[in-house]
C-alpha cells in the first residue's frame, strides 16, 4: 500500500472517530420545565399599648393602681400565646434601705373580667388570678408563669392563651404598695421603675 493509501485511510479513520464522538452530543427527543417556588415567612408583630401605665407618685402603704394593657396582634400569623417577663430598679434616695428590697412591697394583682367591661375594675367584677410580688415576679420564669396562669393569662378571649391575626385583648392588672403593717419608712421617698417585656410565641407548625 502505498504511502498516500495509508495517509487517506488515516484521515478517513480519523474523521470517523471525530463523527462518532459528534454523534454522541445528540440525545433522544426531549423537554424541559421549571419550577418556580416561593417561601414567604409570615409575620408576629404584638404592640402593647400603652406603653406607659404607670406613672405615679406620692405612693403611700396601701396604695393602688388599676390598669390595663391593649395587646394587639398586627402580623399575619396567629399568636400562641404571650409571655411576660419583669424586671426592675429601685433608687434608694435616703440610702438606707438595706437589705429591704421595695420590690418586695409591691404586689401585682393579675385580673380576670367576670362582668361587664364597663364595670370592670368594680370590686365585685373581677377575679384575682393569681399575685406575686415584683421581687417574685423577675424571680419566676415566663415559662412558669404562663404555666402557672394557664388559659387566663393574656388572650382570655381566645382559645387558649393566643390572640388570632388582625385581633387584639387585654392584660388587667392590680398592683398594690402593701401596707403590711409594719414600719416601712426606709422607702419613704424612693422610686421604681419596672420593665415589663411581653413576648409573642407563634403557633406550632403545620402542613402546607
Amino acid at each position: 500500500m502505498s504511502i498516500k493509501k495509508k495517509l487517506g485511510l488515516g484521515i478517513a479513520a480519523a474523521t470517523l472517530g471525530i463523527s462518532l464522538v459528534g454523534g454522541g452530543t445528540y440525545a433522544y427527543f426531549n423537554d424541559t420545565d421549571v419550577s418556580t417556588n416561593t417561601f414567604a415567612a409570615g409575620t408576629l408583630d404584638l404592640e402593647v399599648d400603652p406603653t406607659v401605665i404607670f406613672d405615679v407618685d406620692n405612693l403611700k402603704p396601701g396604695d393602688y393602681m388599676l390598669r390595663h394593657f391593649d395587646l394587639e396582634n398586627k402580623g399575619t400569623l396567629d399568636i400562641a400565646r404571650v409571655l411576660l417577663d419583669t424586671s426592675y430598679t429601685v433608687t434608694d434616695t435616703q440610702g438606707d434601705n438595706g437589705s429591704a428590697d421595695f420590690g418586695e412591697h409591691i404586689v401585682v394583682k393579675f385580673l380576670v373580667n367576670k362582668g361587664h367591661s364597663e364595670h370592670w375594675f368594680d370590686n365585685d367584677q373581677y377575679t384575682v388570678i393569681s399575685e406575686k410580688s415584683l421581687k417574685q415576679l423577675s424571680n419566676t420564669t415566663e415559662e412558669d408563669l404562663a404555666v402557672e396562669l394557664e388559659d387566663w393569662f393574656f388572650g382570655s378571649d381566645y382559645p387558649q392563651d393566643g390572640i388570632p391575626a388582625g385581633k387584639e385583648d387585654d392584660l388587667y392588672v392590680k398592683i398594690e404598695f402593701v401596707d403590711n403593717e409594719q414600719d416601712q419608712n426606709v422607702f419613704q421617698g424612693d422610686s421604681l421603675e419596672l420593665e415589663w417585656t411581653f413576648t409573642a410565641e407563634q403557633e406550632e407548625g403545620e402542613e402546607k
